[in-house]
């Protein structure tokens, strides 16, 4: 890993992008023993309204908490894709949801178009756990760049998630992994 890596969760208000920004953020610190910090955009409708929260990840004191070059970008809509894609380093990866985002970035970034919503519909039956699909997705990433192992994603959605709701939320996860292959 280089010294810094900068994470987007980006989509609409009530996506949960927010939770699975902190999530990853304890998931890197609390149990990979990485440095991280975790930082947040909301509008003002809350529901519906533009969010993103962005997690930098690093093994040494990060300086700077907010994303500028992020190295992977969850988009969950389209807004949210125009607005952030760009911004994405170019060796990096974007992670867009097929269902809102319809008109996929171009750019030097690695664009992965998966159904995120529809997985939470369709394999879950709740929209609600669309950010533990993402997450799921995510981790896939993380692991693969030797970063954050799933086991500590796991962990600490499961310490976050409210009581009576942790084996739905792990099976929304384990569904987001499995999107990449």
């Amino acid at each position: 890993m280089s010294d810094r890596f900068e994470i987007r969760f980006a989509g609409s208000g009530g996506q949960g992008v927010i939770l699975a920004a902190v999530i990853t953020g304890e998931a890197a610190a609390l149990f990979e023993g990485l440095e991280a910090v975790q930082s947040q955009s909301y509008g003002p409708e809350a529901r519906g309204g533009k969010s993103k929260s962005e997690v930098v990840i690093s093994k040494s004191k990060i300086d700077y908490p907010k994303a500028s070059n992020p190295d992977l970008q969850i988009i969950l809509n389209q807004v949210a894709c125009d607005e952030f894609a760009s911004d994405t380093k170019k060796d990096g990866i974007i992670l867009v949801d097929d269902t809102f985002v319809t008109t996929l970035p171009s750019g030097p970034a690695k664009v992965v178009s998966l159904p995120i919503v529809k997985t939470a519909r369709e394999k879950i039956g709740r929209e609600l756990v669309t950010n533990m699909v993402a997450l799921g997705a995510t981790a896939r990433v993380l692991e693969d760049k030797g970063l954050v192992k799933p086991e500590s994603l796991k962990k600490a959605i499961l310490a976050r998630v409210p009581k009576g709701t942790e084996e739905m939320n792990e099976k929304a996860f384990n569904e987001g992994y499995s999107l990449i292959g």
